[in-house]
């Protein structure tokens, strides 16, 4: 009995992130209104204070859930140079497909850059755990003989991350115009043929 209750308690708080998390896209953290969520999730306002203890708390715990669905997606520790290079260009083919999550994450990252923002601390480790991934995967290709054994893995790292970052933006704005999963693909291939030994 105890069991079916923590998975119905589990169900509950999933979908009350989903919904939290399409709020969150189309109205960033200080236009969401909880009132909205607890609503669309078919909770008064005290129920999902129950789960959430804040609009705080909430918005922290829809970014973690975020991080957690991509990183059961795309495990960047385990790769090396090259395929790391092109799951990177999956993550962005991934990404054309879910614009509500890419939204958030723009909307989020674009509010986050005030350090009294709630999403600020998450925002910072971010790019410091994607950086970090992408330079060592970069380094492991590069030990391995498959990238260039000079390369500035960060340096790269760096750019590939802001070739995301502005294209998810150019996206967002204009899909009409900017197909992001060509054009990132496109880019991967040149630095791979670039790096190569």
């Amino acid at each position: 009995m105890r069991r079916r209750g923590y998975a119905s308690g589990e169900a509950r708080r999933e979908r009350i992130l989903a919904i939290a998390l399409q709020e969150f896209a189309e109205n960033g953290y200080r236009g969401a209104s909880l009132a909205r969520i607890a609503e669309r999730a078919e909770l008064t306002q005290p129920g999902l204070l129950h789960h959430f203890t804040s609009k705080e708390r909430l918005l922290v715990a829809v970014l973690e859930y975020r991080d957690e669905v991509d990183a059961r997606r795309f495990d960047f520790e385990s790769m090396t140079g090259v395929t790391a290079l092109r799951t990177l260009a999956d993550v962005v083919d991934y990404n054309a497909r879910v614009p509500g999550l890419v939204q958030l994450f723009s909307v989020i990252s674009g509010e986050a850059v005030t350090a009294d923002h709630p999403g600020h601390a998450w925002a910072r480790a971010r790019y410091r755990r994607l950086r970090h991934a992408v330079a060592g995967a970069l380094r492991r290709g590069a030990d391995a003989g498959e990238l260039r054994a000079d390369l500035d893995a960060e340096a790269h790292a760096d750019r590939l991350i802001a070739m995301m970052d502005g294209l998810q933006t150019q996206w967002l704005i204009d899909q009409d115009q900017v197909d992001m999963a060509a054009v990132f693909r496109a880019y991967v291939e040149d630095l791979i043929a670039s790096l190569r030994p």
